[in-house]
């Protein structure tokens, strides 16, 4: 069995970045992320004119193709990459149209997991196509991101939740593009978060669109959600570097320390992955008492 994406006992943490945003830079970037204690890299697969995502996230797509990043140069990338990292895991995200139409499924699930990657989101698969990217990953023994929403029938809830197996759902936080936060707040997801709960009680629950800062992650916590993922706030970062002239690590590290106080580098070090200062209650009414976000249509 694959090691757990997220700890138990706090809220974990994903980092949505686009590969080659900056180009040549994914290495040193997914180091300090490794070494400030994140949990995830969900890593994109640029694709051009995503339907889900804002204008910053589009952006950083086009530069990543201007630099020539393709499925196959990510890969490569990874499988320098993955073998030199700790705790952080990378979730590879791919457009099905972009990057994934003309590939067979068994042969590209095979070198996603040659690559490294801790499982595979696939982005805007056709529903005719799922059974046969379903069996080729699990075959090969990968773990699939599924995703849904909180006005998702309880049918693609339950179908969400037992379709991550070994991976997560991403819970995306509502409809609309990425950056933007839902109305209610997203203490307002707890009873979505019960729901796929409820389907499969081990399959982590992680909570994407609009989290941006520490009073998010609570509120993510307070959900009773397992993890937040950052998406537009970080890739903010990174275009702040390249517009000012910046490094893109330094403003990326300056964003985690406004975020939250840094984590042990390594599950080994003493105290383990507890984190001092963070929230870890999870308050959700009928949940189970373990304590504790790239976006796609629902792919279930």
């Amino acid at each position: 069995m694959s090691e757990p994406l997220f700890p138990q006992g706090e809220l974990g943490l994903a980092v949505f970045l686009n590969a080659g945003d900056p180009a040549g830079r994914l290495a040193d970037l997914a180091h300090l992320l490794d070494a400030r204690g994140v949990d995830v890299l969900e890593l994109a697969v640029p694709f051009p004119n995503s339907p889900t995502d804002g204008a910053l996230i589009r952006r950083s797509a086009a530069r990543a193709l201007a630099h020539g990043t393709t499925l196959d140069t990510v890969l490569a990338d990874l499988a320098d990459l993955t073998p030199h990292l700790k705790r952080l895991k990378v979730v590879l995200l791919a457009d099905w149209s972009h990057s994934l139409r003309h590939r067979d499924p068994a042969t590209t699930a095979r070198a996603v997991a040659d690559a490294g990657a801790a499982a595979l989101l696939i982005h805007a698969l056709p529903p005719r196509l799922r059974p046969a990217w379903h069996h080729a990953l699990r075959t090969q023994g990968l773990p699939q991101v599924t995703t849904c929403y909180p006005a998702s029938t309880p049918e693609v809830l339950t179908a969400a939740a037992h379709g991550a197996t070994g991976a997560y759902v991403y819970l995306v936080a509502h409809y609309g593009r990425s950056g933007t936060t839902p109305a209610h707040g997203h203490r307002a997801l707890a009873d979505t978060v019960t729901a796929l709960r409820r389907a499969a009680p081990t399959t982590p629950v992680a909570v994407g669109f609009g989290v941006k800062t520490a009073a998010d992650l609570a509120a993510v916590a307070d959900s009773g959600a397992d993890a937040a993922i950052i998406g537009s706030a970080a890739v903010a970062r990174i275009e702040h570097a390249h517009t000012e002239g910046l490094d893109p690590v330094t403003e990326l590290s300056a964003f985690l320390t406004d975020l939250r106080p840094a984590r042990p580098p390594h599950p080994d070090a003493p105290g383990g992955r507890t984190t001092p200062g963070t929230t870890t209650a999870r308050t959700t009414p009928g949940t189970p008492a373990r304590t504790t976000t790239r976006e796609e249509q629902p792919a279930c």
